[in-house]
């Protein structure tokens, strides 16, 4: 039986599954309150590849990921897409 994770998270059975797999609990309640829509191909914004490292700085800056300021862009790139 799947545990009611409260209103703030839309599927439970999927932010489970995801925590189960290891996720954060913010990367599943993310990915759980996001819905199968989400997962088309076709962002508005170019890929990371294309992007600045400033712009890379920025984004991660908003994120909020640590160390940040010490990542070459390959590493930005990887910190913004596992974050």
């Amino acid at each position: 039986m799947v545990q009611d994770h409260g209103p703030s998270i839309k599927d439970d059975k999927t932010y489970q599954r995801l925590r189960d797999d290891g996720a954060s609990k913010e990367k599943a309640a993310r990915i759980a309150n996001a819905g199968p829509s989400s997962s088309k191909k076709g962002g508005k914004h170019p890929p990371y590849e294309s992007w600045t490292r400033d712009e890379l700085y920025r984004q991660a800056q908003k994120v909020g990921i640590e160390g940040r300021s010490d990542m070459t862009k390959d590493q930005l790139i990887d910190a913004l897409r596992n974050h």
